[in-house]
């Protein structure tokens, strides 16, 4: 099955893209599509446990994913 994973500032930046195409396991889990970023060159900028969202809404790393689902990879933020 196929995710697409959305990345945001620093992340898209080391990864030299915004949004990556992955090929998954059927059985996947969010940290296993993680896992998979951060195998990627420039990958290992991701922390190993992300905030991630699936489809909008905030996903643990043992949530299954579903193919042409969109895993958005969520940076820090900070605000003043």
């Amino acid at each position: 099955m196929t995710v697409t994973a959305l990345l945001f500032a620093s992340y898209a930046e080391a990864l030299g893209s915004d949004r990556v195409e992955l090929a998954c396991a059927e059985s996947a889990t969010v940290g296993e599509v993680v896992a998979q970023l951060r195998a990627l060159p420039g990958g290992a900028a991701l922390p190993p446990s992300p905030l991630v969202a699936v489809n909008l809404t905030y996903a643990r790393a043992d949530q299954r994913v579903a193919s042409g689902d969109e895993i958005a990879i969520i940076p820090p933020v900070a605000g003043g």
